[in-house]
């Protein structure tokens, strides 16, 4: 579920930086939000940062608008981090910022947001008494209206990477709680372990977002911590994310430290799945040729309906209902499934063929050839193919 919370804790520039960079957080973006009059602009706000409690106007403070996706973080792990971002005991202001435009808010937009901030609230005041800090002067309201800020005022920090970007924090921080997370145990057999950071990891994300959720092969891979692995017999240090490691039986066999790409991780992938001496291997990325009429030929030539897939990534590439048999020894279909495949020219061994290779994993699957009647004869080695039945 994606959802909305405004923050203000002094210059917006600071604030939007330091909340965009945190996991599960979709948009930061500055603005204004607690006055009372119309179309507030930087230039009104920064007129009025001198009105007194009690007037007919109430001003706006410059805030952020965090977007964030609750099944990736929640409202009580940016709240905390706001409060630790700044001094809330400073009254309409801080550090050098001076004017109720700097003033601290928080404007919740759900019912849960409003707990979670009256009860941090009141925990936060605890700890900034006890290392000698005042009372809290942080407004907690309901969101009435946002206003985005002029378009110079978003991602200034990163257009401007010199630009001003003071640091109010206390230091006074909450306890860390200690969360409990569930043991992850061998499952037996082959298995791909990912293991992330507990805290945000930009390339832990771009391997989560470009290669593993689109993966579907019939190895497991699982995304854990590496604090929750209990049973696994690791060599490697688990001192940096994202790290990839492949295990059987519970044992570590092949380890990548750091980010892969999809053709990166394929290829690590078949060195530990098919194994660089067999068959399927040598087909795979070398492109190699199985034997005439070879084991895997044989069961898959009589298979019921359902589909191939690419042995590695999972991916639907033939249909039995484009299956035929060609007496030629090796897998033939008229066409592969839309979008599955890309089609070279090869050269090779002095001959003029076209190539079929997988689309997403990379792997050399055979050739396509024109048959009499028009159609085309795609020549496909069975042993890069697993088969599932038609649900």
């Amino acid at each position: 579920m994606i959802v909305s919370i405004v923050f203000a804790a002094g210059c917006f520039w600071g604030v939007e930086k330091h909340f965009e960079h945190m996991k599960g957080v979709i948009d930061a973006e500055s603005g204004y939000a607690g006055g009372n009059y119309a179309a507030p602009t930087y230039k009104k706000v920064l007129k009025n940062r001198y009105t007194k409690d009690g007037r007919k106007i109430v001003n706006y403070t410059e805030s952020v608008k965090v977007v964030y996706d609750n099944s990736k973080t929640d409202a009580k792990t940016l709240i905390k981090s706001f409060w630790e971002l700044h001094d809330p005991t400073q009254k309409n202001g801080q550090g050098n910022d001076i004017g109720n435009n700097y003033r601290s808010a928080i404007f919740y937009t759900t019912p849960r947001q409003e707990k979670i901030a009256y009860e941090t609230e009141t925990k936060y005041q605890k700890l900034l008494t006890k290392n000698g800090y005042g009372k809290i002067a942080t407004e907690i309201k309901p969101l009435k209206h946002f206003y985005r800020a002029e378009s110079y005022h978003q991602d200034y920090l990163q257009k401007n990477p010199n630009g001003y970007c003071p640091n109010h924090a206390t230091g006074v921080k909450f306890e860390k709680e200690q969360a409990k997370h569930k043991a992850v145990m061998p499952l037996g057999g082959k298995e791909i372990l990912v293991i992330k950071s507990p805290n945000f990891c930009p390339y832990c994300e771009k391997f989560d977002k470009e290669v593993a959720q689109k993966y579907k092969g019939k190895m497991p891979m699982r995304t854990v911590l590496a604090s929750s692995l209990k049973g696994f017999e690791i060599q490697t240090k688990l001192y940096a994310t994202p790290t990839i490691l492949f295990i059987q039986n519970g044992k570590e066999k092949a380890v990548h430290i750091g980010f892969m790409n999809e053709k990166e991780f394929y290829k690590a992938l078949g060195d530990f799945k098919l194994g660089k001496n067999s068959e399927s291997y040598k087909v795979a990325f070398n492109q190699g040729t199985d034997n005439r009429f070879c084991k895997q030929y044989d069961i898959f030539k009589h298979t019921p309906d359902g589909v191939f897939i690419d042995k590695l990534s999972g991916e639907v590439l033939f249909d039995t209902r484009d299956r035929f048999n060609s007496g030629t020894g090796w897998l033939s279909f008229y066409k592969a499934v839309e979008g599955a495949t890309i089609q070279k020219e090869d050269n090779s061994f002095g001959m003029k063929r076209i190539e079929i290779i997988a689309k997403k994993s990379g792997i050399h699957l055979g050739h396509v050839f024109p048959l009499p009647d028009g159609r085309q004869r795609f020549c496909i080695n069975a042993t890069v193919l697993e088969f599932v039945p038609r649900k």
